[in-house]
């Protein structure tokens, strides 16, 4: 396996003030290993990014409830491609149509979890993801 533990954020972006979801997800993460830096409610895009970049992420997950996930990501996405940080993986759940995923991978989104996903199915996806992106690094 890594040698080094998996390290991911998990931001809410936007004026969105619900967390639950978020804090379960980080809280799954971090009881499957990985260190995680919850950033709180409200976060800019700009605050996402630079705290990834400051912290080394292998990852960012984006909990969007408030609709405007499609900017949210496009945004997150710019910024670190912007810094040379387009290796980091972004992810992001919430209350997102289905509609808008194929939109959402298009643009770099690697994975997408809805309303009622289980927690280890994240877990696993994000160590997969993980682990191929760090195999390709060593490449």
């Amino acid at each position: 396996m890594d040698e080094r533990k998996i390290r991911v954020i998990v931001a809410k972006p936007g004026l969105d003030g619900h967390d639950r979801g978020a804090k379960v997800v980080a809280r799954a993460l971090r009881d499957a290993g990985m260190e995680v830096i919850y950033t709180g409610l409200r976060q800019t895009p700009e605050q996402i990014v630079a705290t990834a970049i400051q912290e080394d992420v292998d990852a960012v997950g984006l909990s969007i409830l408030s609709g405007a996930h499609e900017h949210y990501f496009r945004e997150v996405i710019e910024l670190l491609k912007s810094e040379g940080a387009e290796d980091i993986i972004v992810f992001g759940g919430g209350v997102i149509p289905e509609d808008d995923v194929p939109s959402l991978k298009a643009m770099g989104v690697k994975a997408v979890f809805g309303p009622g996903t289980s927690t280890s199915e994240i877990v696993e996806w994000l160590k997969n993801a993980v682990h191929e992106r760090r195999t390709k690094e060593r490449v």
